[in-house]
């Protein structure tokens, strides 16, 4: 993404600001050398960082800080409040940090240090002489390599992935980019000169073939091989598509792909109406986009309200509403029986002008490659705390690993873009770890996912496959709810809109109760790792 232009509000910091007039944890506004800064008193230490989030530029100063680090409330990236350093996806770089003095009563920001980055380190022979393979150029496996480097590791990184474009902001395609309001400089992660001057080496618009895991050797598509020391796979999910008896002219579109946004948008030009089967999350961000480029939209679905198994009756009622406030016709408890060349007809009997369908039915985990290894598979690719396979030096992130809850004990596999770059990040941690015979890290961090609808988004926290009680906090008069999920007295995940600090403390208090549980788990199991506590 560009950089946005920003207004500078608040106090200039380099004049000056009274010590007594900063509370303790409070997010004070200013600015500082033209850039939007702001001030944060920790008992006598006072900070002084960025003021925009990195990722979406979300306002930092209503944000929280948790220890000495500061949470975005937009998508709940994490921030060094001593350092500015980006420490948790959905962050894409630091912030910027200055080095504050205090004289006679007042606070003065002096001049801008430099931030830690994540350039390729010098490294010893030993560490050289390594290869990292990731297989899959999505959040996990993007975060993975940029964690490689971040944390010293000095080895060769070869990314491979059957993409053609580098790595790039996903969730951006269903959202803002379809809807043509952000243009396509914004999609990518990083420039292609960043994977250079890092010694990253994509391979991209290539497949991985086979992993043979004894030699330690990936085939690749292209008739080459790569061989690894360690191996993370990151090989994402693949949309589920309409059996060809109801598309016999092959005209559905799905959504996966920068490549697939594209010829979405494209095919708008010369449509009046478009059809969209699935009322999932990607279904409507997709009608969302289409209704904004001015297209009637149908949505086909055979659920009663849309969303409802994952979000409930109320919030999914709501969500229905916002959709047809902006001139969205759902067809719920309905389903498709074919597609013609300029219509679909439904089970209804029901027939609907189309000149664009596209299908959002959900995804299945791509797990063939990992399956065809001998790796261990169940509904994804089984892994342990630490986020490797059943074969050593095999690892697994994103939609693809399936791992056990540390405060459930229930087995997930979450297909969510930040969880996905969490996981890709604890990954790289402990490959490092490993080459080092230094202790790893469990993988606990609270499932964190958005979804935009129009000028509506949601925010989620935790897990809920089931509950059997909801609390419901505020009706959206005013455009705000919160809902909170309950399985046996236990919250297990909130939803909230216009509630960003509510959603942050709700992802705090859960990881410091995955934090408890995993020091309960210590104090039985030596074997596990260690994991810096949650900071007070």
């Amino acid at each position: 993404m560009s950089d946005q232009d920003v207004v500078l509000s608040g106090p200039d910091f380099t004049k000056g600001v009274s010590m007594h007039s900063l509370s303790e944890g409070q997010l004070v506004q200013g600015h500082a050398d033209g850039k939007p800064a702001m001030l944060i008193r920790r008992g006598e230490t006072v900070f002084a960082v960025g003021a925009v989030c990195s990722h979406y530029g979300g306002p930092l100063a209503e944000g929280i800080v948790v220890g000495d680090t500061v949470r975005c409330p937009w998508h709940h990236a994490c921030f060094s409040l001593k350092t500015g350093e980006a420490l948790r996806a959905p962050a894409l770089h630091s912030l910027p940090c200055w080095a504050v003095e205090q004289r006679d009563g007042k606070v003065y920001v002096t001049h801008e240090i430099e931030t830690r980055s994540a350039a390729a380190p010098a490294g010893s022979e030993a560490q050289k002489a390594r290869s990292v393979v990731i297989i899959g150029g999505g959040a996990a496996g993007s975060a993975a390599a940029e964690t490689l480097r971040r944390e010293g590791f000095a080895g060769s990184i070869t990314m491979v992935s059957a993409d053609n474009d580098a790595p790039y902001d996903r969730p951006n395609i269903s959202k803002d980019y379809l809807a043509g309001t952000a243009p396509e400089e914004w999609i990518p992660l990083r420039p292609l000169s960043v994977y250079e001057e890092q010694g990253i080496t994509l391979r991209l618009g290539v497949r991985a073939t086979e992993i043979d895991v004894a030699k330690r050797v990936v085939q690749l598509s292209d008739g080459n091989s790569v061989a690894y020391d360690a191996l993370l796979l990151a090989t994402g999910a693949t949309p589920v598509r309409l059996p060809p008896r109801m598309d016999p002219l092959q005209r559905v579109m799905y959504l996966r792909t920068l490549a697939d946004s594209r010829a979405i948008i494209a095919a708008c030009e010369h449509a009046g109406h478009a059809v969209v089967i699935g009322a999932s999350f990607i279904g409507l961000e997709v009608a969302s986009a289409l209704r904004t480029r001015g297209l009637h939209v149908d949505i086909v679905a055979p659920e009663h309200r849309p969303l409802e198994r994952i979000l409930g009756t109320e919030l999914g009622g709501i969500i229905q509403r916002i959709h047809e406030d902006h001139g969205a016709t759902f067809h719920l408890g309905n389903a498709l029986a074919s597609v013609g060349g300029d219509h679909v007809l439904l089970a209804s009997g029901e027939r609907l002008q189309a000149d664009l369908v596209i299908a959002g039915i959900g995804v299945r985990p791509d797990v063939t490659l990992a399956r065809e290894a001998g790796l261990s598979v169940d509904r994804g690719v089984v892994v342990n705390e630490f986020l490797e396979t059943s074969t050593p030096g095999v690892y697994a992130a994103g939609d693809i690993a399936q791992w056990t809850d540390t405060v459930s004990g229930h087995s997930r596999r979450i297909e969510h873009w930040v969880v996905a770059e969490r996981q890709g990040a604890t990954a790289a941690h402990n490959i490092v770890a490993h080459f080092e015979g230094a202790p790893r890290e469990p993988f606990i961090a609270v499932p964190f996912f958005w979804s935009a609808h129009y000028d509506t988004t949601i925010s989620y926290v935790g897990h809920a496959d089931s509950w059997d009680e909801t609390e419901v906090l505020g009706d959206f008069h005013d455009g705000r709810i919160a809902v909170t999920y309950r399985s046996g007295g236990q919250d297990q995940a909130v939803a909230t809109i216009g509630h960003d600090i509510l959603s942050l403390d709700t992802e705090v208090a859960m990881e410091r109760a995955a934090d408890t549980a995993l020091q309960l788990g210590i104090e039985s199991d030596s074997t596990l790792g260690r994991r810096k506590p949650l900071p007070a």
